[in-house]
């Protein structure tokens, strides 16, 4: 079993007891440093691979999701805090999960194995099947180019047409194979294979301009970079 180490940033020392605690709880789980400020995390970042860091947001001097955006290639992120209203903020800085204080084991534990989901090769699915227009329809997963948000429905454009489902942008993107599709904005999913063009604000997919989110924009361009060098 890949054991996947674990940085705990963190001010509050019972709440980083607790998430030693269940770190050493979770077998695939090891404990690579404790950090109680974002700037000892950076100098650990820099000498040691790690898998998952758990964040605070509210740290002494540099802030949490602050000292997330100068990470060029941020490990997965798991977000710690007492405060709900940073969600939406975190979410697009691409965090793996978003936890709120006091955290419960179980809660924990569903957020560490979606990392171990990301960490471990399975068969990936050839098609999806969405709910479209009173009927059941199958999409070809090669046939997606972007996935567009529209309040509790999302629109999945393909080569051959489009279909709207009651469906949220964040559970699709769960679903999807996220080596082959990323978001962008906190309205869009574009397939990479499919991207034509882009530049630091948008992305032309099969001849549409999509917007880059301004919290997305670091991630975006390091991963149409690391996507096209790796062609």
């Amino acid at each position: 079993m890949n054991m996947l180490k674990c940085l705990v940033v963190e001010d509050e020392p019972l709440a980083a007891d607790v998430l030693q605690d269940y770190i050493e709880q979770v077998p695939f789980l090891s404990l690579a440093g404790r950090c109680a400020n974002a700037l000892t995390a950076l100098e650990l970042l820099n000498t040691i691979e790690i898998d998952i860091i758990f964040l605070d947001i509210h740290l002494p001097g540099l802030k949490g999701l602050d000292f997330l955006r100068t990470i060029k290639n941020p490990p997965n992120v798991i977000i710690t805090t007492a405060y709900h209203e940073y969600a939406i903020e975190g979410y697009e800085l691409n965090v793996i999960d978003y936890l709120l204080k006091p955290i419960e084991f179980n809660r924990f534990l569903t957020a560490v194995n979606k990392v171990k989901l990301l960490d471990t090769p399975s068969p990936r699915h050839t098609t999806i099947t969405i709910h479209s227009d009173k009927k059941n329809v199958v999409i070809p997963i090669d046939t997606i180019l972007f996935i567009e948000s529209q309040k509790e429905y999302i629109k999945i454009q393909t080569t051959t047409g489009h279909h709207v489902t009651k469906y949220s942008l964040s559970k699709i993107e769960e679903e999807l194979d996220r080596k082959l599709f990323f978001r962008i904005h906190r309205s869009f999913i574009i397939a990479l294979n499919k991207v034509k063009a882009y530049n630091s604000n948008e992305i032309d997919v099969a001849g549409k301009l999509i917007p880059i989110g301004g919290n997305f924009k670091d991630t975006v361009s390091q991963k149409l970079a690391n996507y096209f060098d790796s062609k």
